[in-house]
């Protein structure tokens, strides 16, 4: 079973993270931050990843670094659970719809972390959480674990659909792309020979 815990503690955070890459999706979140409990719970149930989060912020500061960190604290993890990373598929994409609103997520776990964020808010807020934080969390996690990744909303209206269809988007790209195919499950899908560094 591929599986990682995370401790991180800082001045501004204090967060554990346990993932179970092979697992049936269960989630036990405690963030202090709502609306990013109930999208960290969509990022397990649809990636079938069993995720435990607890995490301590400055929330009297504001939302930014707990949700920066919990996305650099639960990209470590899945990293470390990949270890080498041999046999995974490697690539997930996904279309999600979603009553309205339609986005569109292709991801590549190559050890070489890359953002590129085609979405918009029409709310500087959602609920407490501030909109631009969404983009810290994705940055956050994708360069942690080592993720190129390319979100983008196609269209849509409702904030909470958008933000949705990203966690739904990403949980069932990285589905796809932690499987392992037994064909080559002892060989890291690169002719490289290693995942990262240079094209």
């Amino acid at each position: 079973m591929r599986k990682a815990k995370i401790e991180r503690n800082t001045k501004e955070t204090r967060i554990s993270v346990e993932v179970n890459i092979d697992g049936t999706g269960s989630y036990d979140v405690q963030t202090g931050i709502g609306f990013l409990d109930h999208m960290l719970e969509q990022l397990s149930r649809h990636s079938l990843m069993d995720l435990t989060v607890r995490a301590e912020g400055d929330l009297h500061i504001d939302f930014h670094h707990t949700t920066e960190d919990t996305g650099i604290a639960i990209g470590e993890a899945v990293s470390q659970a990949l270890g080498d990373r041999k046999g995974i598929e490697r690539y997930g994409s996904a279309i999600i719809p979603m009553d309205e609103t339609c986005t569109r997520v292709a991801l590549d776990m190559s050890n070489r972390p890359y953002l590129i964020w085609k979405v918009d808010f029409s709310k500087p807020k959602l609920g407490d959480m501030d909109t631009e934080l969404f983009k810290e969390w994705f940055q956050a996690f994708s360069q942690s674990a080592g993720c190129t990744l390319h979100i983008e909303n196609l269209y849509g209206e409702n904030n909470h659909h958008i933000v949705e269809s990203c966690f739904k988007g990403i949980a069932r790209s990285l589905k796809q792309a932690l499987a392992v195919d037994p064909r080559k499950a002892d060989a890291v899908p690169s002719t490289k020979g290693v995942l990262g560094g240079s094209l």
